[in-house]
């Protein structure tokens, strides 16, 4: 490896780019990895939980998911094992430690996490945290904030107001701030009379919410919104238009998902423009396919025009970058290692970018140089360099990554039944 990484740093280097700098950058940036995957959006809220509905699809049913929290913890750290860098992990309400019991959602304590608080110490890796506002029996015809129903609107507020509290224990317990996120399934399947209505109804209910303020060392707060979803094809109440006017207006970050946008729209173009107006942003990153399907992530166009984006604008440190997708056809320790190893090339590729060579070209007018620049850069020895790192954070490199999955399947998930 030492001399294919020293071959590719001096041809980065003859394009002006430092590559230590790059990777010292890299390991700086801690992914949010998702408890989901590791049980297909299941959680622990009965014993034999399998949730379905409310805008939330697992396909598959491939063998070896976890069971339990020490199952889903044992999961979480053999992923982490094979990601380079040190990385957070988010966590949904429904994966309490509820002990067997039946807690409802509107019920959750921070009591219910400890056991997950104590392993972050333990650990040392951080905890984020989502109110979980959907797949249940109090989601009335697909609705929750923003239902006309007063009980059902007020049995999810306290349930999100009760994260809240989850999340800025977490952020106590660690010592610095951990993030809630809120998603809502929320709309309509076909169109409705009065759009305003329900979305006048939702600000109501955000405002009761974040009526409780937390101190910034502790939590901070993210609303996520959706373009559509299975069942809301004609209005997803919380749209993109909504939670930007939102989080502008009480000061909140705006979260966006890469799958909950129009297949053809650049999520990318819109990270310059949300930083003219906002300090820090939440990050889902996700891979859509034809819909908001939650694909795997992989080292794609969309990955890496995103992260170039991201390290152009100069906002790197002001956002906040989680990983959101769910396969329960192949291995979910597999996927984890996958998505959250392809996310970090993206940004490692756009941290390689020769970025004051391509601002110079379009400053000149030479947008042919710019292009072609742009292009040259796709066949750097880009590979040499994403295995220098794996190296040097001691974890798999790519040709080793399968024997070290399945190692782990067969010591680990063929003996779960």
């Amino acid at each position: 490896m030492g001399k294919r990484f020293a071959e590719a740093n001096e041809r980065y280097e003859s394009i002006g780019v430092n590559v230590e700098n790059a990777l010292k950058t890299l390991a700086s940036v801690p992914l949010s990895l998702h408890c989901w995957q590791g049980d297909d959006v299941g959680g622990f809220e009965t014993p034999d939980a399998a949730l379905s509905g409310g805008g939330i699809q697992v396909t598959g049913n491939y063998p070896g998911k976890a069971r339990t929290v020490a199952d889903l913890q044992g999961d979480i750290l053999a992923a982490m094992q094979m990601i380079p860098g040190s990385h957070r992990l988010s966590l949904h309400a429904i994966y309490g430690d509820f002990g067997g019991q039946k807690v409802e959602r509107n019920k959750i304590e921070t009591r219910h996490f400890r056991g997950w608080m104590d392993w972050s110490t333990q650990k040392g890796i951080p905890l984020d945290f989502n109110a979980t506002c959907f797949s249940h029996p109090m989601a009335k015809d697909g609705f929750t904030l923003s239902s006309p129903d007063k009980n059902v609107r007020d049995y999810w507020i306290e349930h999100v107001s009760n994260s809240r509290k989850i999340t800025a224990a977490f952020g106590k317990n660690q010592g610095n701030p951990s993030i809630h996120n809120l998603w809502i399934a929320d709309g309509h399947k076909d169109y409705p009379a009065d759009r305003g209505g329900y979305r006048a109804t939702l600000v109501q209910s955000l405002d009761t919410i974040f009526a409780d303020a937390f101190p910034g060392q502790l939590m901070k707060d993210a609303v996520e919104s959706k373009l559509f979803g299975i069942g809301s094809e004609a209005c997803v109440i919380g749209s993109h238009e909504f939670y930007m006017g939102y989080a502008m207006s009480r000061k909140k970050m705006i979260c966006l998902d890469l799958g909950h946008f129009h297949p053809t729209e650049s999520l990318a173009d819109k990270l310059s423009s949300i930083f003219l107006f906002m300090d820090e942003i939440l990050l889902h990153v996700s891979r859509p396919m034809r819909w908001d399907s939650d694909h795997v992530v992989l080292f794609n166009d969309d990955i890496r025009l995103f992260m170039q984006e991201l390290v152009r604008s100069g906002k790197l440190d002001h956002a906040h970058i989680g990983l959101d997708y769910f396969d329960a056809s192949m291995n979910r320790i597999g996927a984890w290692a996958i998505g959250a190893r392809s996310a970090l090339k993206g940004l490692l590729f756009a941290l390689l970018e020769p970025h004051a060579q391509l601002a110079g070209y379009e400053k000149a007018g030479n947008l042919f140089a710019r292009l072609a620049t742009m292009e040259a850069a796709l066949v750097m020895p880009f590979g040499d360099i994403w295995d220098e790192y794996c190296e040097r954070m001691q974890v798999p490199l790519e040709a080793d990554l399968i024997a070290r999955v399945t190692r782990y399947e067969q010591d680990v998930l063929s003996k779960r039944k």
